[in-house]
């Protein structure tokens, strides 16, 4: 069996490190807690499940304070989690098997990360991260916000999900701070952080600046495939905002020159036809997306709502809006099939009901 040090960083996370702790304690083999100028319970609270508590000064570089946990780790691999993480029961039983049935010869074992949830806590929004990193192997972190490891084969998949339970906004201006401090000083963004900067520059409000960096990252030619499809995404929403609709539509089939449609842009494309009364087009789009093979070890940002529920809850409105009731109704019922628990399904099963 092989054995993991979980290796976190920390600040003032006295709301959320006891419950993450808890949940992972008993499946990982040492914990390493590296705190980067904590003014509340946070060590106190490690103490509870850890000796090995490390300071480190903060530099506004979150792979300089990553490579610093790694650096105490002594099993076979570093796991890392940040404090408003947790392992779900479920998730704690994978990573006991993972552990169990590892070939010590892989190197990087990428894991679910999930980050956004419906009402019923079904993931909405999840992505592969490097979650076990091989000891010793000479990989490090890159990238002082949305730090990354670039994996080296053998390369392995699990099962057990990291799940993402925020409490509070935190800081939300501190990844833009970072950016623009580096910019301030000179530096030259990768392709890589030139897509997370136009993420943090859109959620900011500031979209005239974000479609910048995105045209620019895309016009580039030297981004990953999926940072490149999402950005153009990212780049349609910041023109809709700015009121340029058929540029967005245009950065919309953009990424069909990538690669073959994700369902998430197909949905993004229906969405702009279904909002113009283009009932006839969304359906295409709808149609096409509930079509797509869903690829969640792409790396990919994946929306699994846009591959069944979304395009079947839309396609319903398309052709009730045609005065196609049969049709829309069926499509509703394979929505509901998808979310049970869905208020908008039943809605709708009201109305078909009442206008028989």
């Amino acid at each position: 069996m092989v054995t993991i040090s979980l290796c976190m960083i920390v600040r003032n996370e006295e709301a959320v490190l006891e419950r993450c702790l808890h949940s992972v304690c008993n499946v990982v083999d040492e914990i390493i807690l590296v705190d980067t100028g904590s003014e509340d319970r946070t060590k106190e609270i490690a103490r509870s499940y850890t000796d090995r508590i490390y300071d480190f000064a903060w530099s506004d570089d979150f792979a300089a304070a990553r490579n610093f946990s790694f650096s105490k780790a002594t099993m076979d691999y570093c796991m890392w989690m940040d404090a408003d993480d947790v392992l779900l029961e479920a998730d704690t039983k994978a990573l006991l098997e993972l552990k169990e049935t590892l070939d010590p010869s892989v190197q990087v074992v990428m894991l679910p990360y999930h980050i956004a949830f419906d009402a019923q806590g079904k993931p909405t929004f999840s992505y592969y991260r490097e979650r076990l990193i091989r000891n010793g192997q000479g990989m490090r972190w890159e990238g002082a916000v949305h730090e990354v490891i670039t994996p080296v084969q053998p390369i392995a998949y699990g099962k057990a999900a990291v799940t993402h339970q925020k409490i509070g906004p935190g800081d939300p201006d501190r990844n833009l701070r970072i950016y623009e401090k580096q910019l301030a000083l000179g530096k030259i963004l990768s392709p890589r952080e030139q897509f997370y900067y136009g993420r943090e520059l859109y959620a900011h409000g500031k979209f005239q600046e974000a479609a910048e960096i995105f045209q620019n990252f895309l016009d580039g030619g030297r981004g990953w495939i999926e940072n490149s499809i999402d950005a153009c995404r990212q780049l349609a929403y910041c023109q809709y905002a700015l009121g340029n609709e058929k540029d967005a539509l245009r950065s919309l089939l953009r990424s069909l020159e990538l690669d073959a449609p994700r369902a998430e842009v197909c949905c993004d494309i229906g969405k702009h036809f279904l909002d113009r009364g283009q009932y006839q087009q969304a359906i295409f789009w709808y149609e096409t997306a509930a079509g797509r093979t869903r690829d969640d070890q792409s790396g990919a940002f994946v929306q699994p709502d846009c591959y069944d529920y979304i395009p079947y809850l839309q396609l319903c409105v398309c052709y009730d809006r045609l005065g196609e009731f049969d049709i829309a109704n069926q499509y509703n019922d394979m929505a509901w099939r998808c979310k049970p628990e869905s208020e908008a399904c039943r809605n709708n099963h009201i109305y078909f009901i009442k206008i028989r």
